[in-house]
């Protein structure tokens, strides 16, 4: 990770975008990254993506290309849309931003 931003930042940081946009609405790993990296927010890449889809192994998002489901090997371009009903309640997500250190309020359930 750069300038000590941990795994967990980053996943809390995706969770809570997808969780606030709601599944009619997708995001780009790379805004999670800006978002908690700063200037060295290309550096956060790599780990995004592969968040990204170790997140859709849990159930709790889903990653695409052109609105298609793809392979953690996907190249290009991915998008992340929240799962709603998925494995992770608004309650989880403040867990996780609270337990690891991450900053952040977790989203409102209404």
């Amino acid at each position: 990770m750069t300038d000590g931003v941990t795994d967990p930042e980053l996943r809390a940081e995706i969770l809570r975008i997808a969780a606030q946009r709601g599944s009619g609405k997708t995001l780009c790993p790379s805004e999670a990254a800006r978002g908690i990296g700063g200037d060295r927010w290309r550096d956060l890449m790599p780990a995004a993506r592969r968040i990204a889809f170790d997140l859709a192994g849990e159930g709790l998002v889903h990653v695409t290309q052109h609105g298609e489901p793809v392979a953690p090997d996907a190249r290009g371009p991915i998008r992340i849309r929240w799962i709603d009903g998925g494995a992770a309640t608004t309650d989880d997500i403040g867990a996780a931003t609270t337990n690891d250190g991450a900053s952040g309020e977790a989203p409102s359930s209404g």
